[in-house]
């Protein structure tokens, strides 16, 4: 694969901001959701004999684009009828119940605590598509993310869905996105074409193969309009 490119009226806004970020919903026919829909082609015929099923989206430095990415690409998934589902992996700053708009009460952090199976905490953006948001934002993430319960919830999840995204934090500061990669089948790392640095990439690249991650590709986000043309 290759490159691609009561709330208060405050926390109202931003929701606002993000939600229209789906493109693939609010804009179908558009460039951008062409691109996500080329993306998805390129994920499905990955490694035909042994597909992807379990996928970590992450990116070398925060402000790259990666929840917005993760969040569309699962949309295209699932207008694919491919039973979908989006893991909010993110339990530092979570932002995928806000792209969806939907409740984060319990989540990824309750199934992890024992006090909710996976399916309890899903909810359903639309038909084929669900989503874990984080629940609770607990003090030591890293440690709920290295445990065996994230194990058994990744488990679960391979079993019952077609495919399974996982958002996470960024690479540059926290060990997250390295703990996540391991349970992941393929990492998709998403760069920012005007603001990710060559050092932070090669950083990042550099960490995910030391856990012998499989990195399918980059997508590329924020490219200009010359360069969508080219996947390659």
């Amino acid at each position: 694969m290759g490159r691609f490119r009561l709330r208060s009226q405050a926390q109202k806004d931003r929701v606002g901001d993000l939600s229209r970020s789906l493109v693939t919903l609010l804009d179908p026919a558009g460039i951008s959701s062409e691109a996500y829909r080329a993306l998805r082609t390129s994920l499905l015929y990955a490694a035909v004999d042994v597909p992807p099923k379990v996928l970590l989206i992450t990116s070398p430095a925060s402000g790259d684009g990666k929840s917005i990415i993760c969040a569309n690409l699962a949309v295209v998934l699932a207008q694919a009828d491919r039973e979908t589902l989006v893991i909010d992996g993110d339990l530092r700053e979570p932002s995928l119940h806000r792209i969806f708009d939907v409740p984060n009460v319990n989540g990824v952090v309750n199934v992890l605590s024992g006090e909710y199976n996976l399916l309890e905490v899903c909810g359903e953006p639309f038909p084929g598509l669900k989503i874990i948001s984080t629940g609770p934002i607990p003090p030591h993430p890293a440690e709920l993310l290295s445990s065996g319960r994230f194990s058994e919830l990744i488990g679960e999840a391979r079993r019952q869905f077609d495919y399974v995204l996982v958002d996470s934090p960024p690479m540059e500061l926290v060990s997250d996105s390295i703990i996540i990669a391991a349970e992941a089948d393929a990492v998709l790392l998403v760069v920012d074409a005007e603001g990710t640095s060559k050092g932070s990439l090669r950083k990042a690249m550099r960490n995910l193969e030391a856990v012998g991650a499989n990195v399918l590709g980059t997508v590329m986000n924020k490219a200009r309009k010359a360069e969508t043309g080219s996947y390659g």
